[in-house]
């Protein structure tokens, strides 16, 4: 079978073009993890800059119910996570080791990361960020999922969404849906890296 780390690599550069910079993680026990950065502009909004970045390597390996008594080598989720931010505005690059620490906690803690989950750092994405936790979004969005030949099932893209800390909280009590209504409440830019916390009141 095709590997599937190179697939996913060739899906990424597809859709978003090559990438401009890229780095890559190691932890204890766990296979490699890269994060790549992609610059990119939106024809629904050409005269500003995003940044993208992108994990590689967390769908290696499908993700495991940690229930499970034995892991299937080919069936189950995968997954990688994709986060975009408007560029210039912050010192987003250093997102990169916590975006590699959230890619690697299926390995690490046996978790299985899907669409609604909230993912905790535990400190701030990057130099005087007001988050510490984002929050799974659907794929399928911004890049398609890729097929695997079977018995694999396809990669998904997962988008993050930047949360504070009230706002982590706020969901936890009331869900994802109420806070992705908030969001849209108030017209949240969810890509600025600067953004205050939506009101919960």
């Amino acid at each position: 079978m095709p590997d599937v780390l190179a697939l996913v690599d060739a899906r990424l550069r597809t859709v978003l073009g090559e990438p401009d910079a890229r780095a890559a993680v190691t932890f204890l026990g766990t296979d490699r993890i890269e994060v790549l950065r992609f610059a990119a502009s939106e024809a629904a909004d050409p005269g500003a800059r995003y940044v993208r970045y992108a994990t590689l390597g967390m769908s290696a390996r499908p993700m495991t119910d940690p229930t499970a008594v034995l892991a299937d080598p080919d069936r189950g989720p995968r997954a990688e996570l994709v986060l975009t931010v408007r560029g210039q505005r912050a010192d987003t690059d250093r997102v990169l080791r916590p975006l590699a620490v959230l890619a690697a906690s299926p390995q690490v803690e046996g978790v299985v990361v899907a669409p609604g989950a909230s993912l905790d750092t535990g400190a701030p994405l990057w130099p005087g960020a007001p988050f510490t936790s984002v929050l799974v979004a659907e794929p399928g969005g911004l890049v398609p999922d890729l097929e695997l030949d079977p018995p694999r099932d396809p990669v998904v893209f997962l988008p993050l969404l930047p949360m504070t800390p009230n706002e982590a909280a706020w969901k936890r009590v009331h869900g994802a849906g109420a806070l992705h209504e908030r969001w849209l409440a108030h017209g949240t830019d969810l890509r600025d890296p600067l953004r205050a916390g939506v009101p919960l009141d």
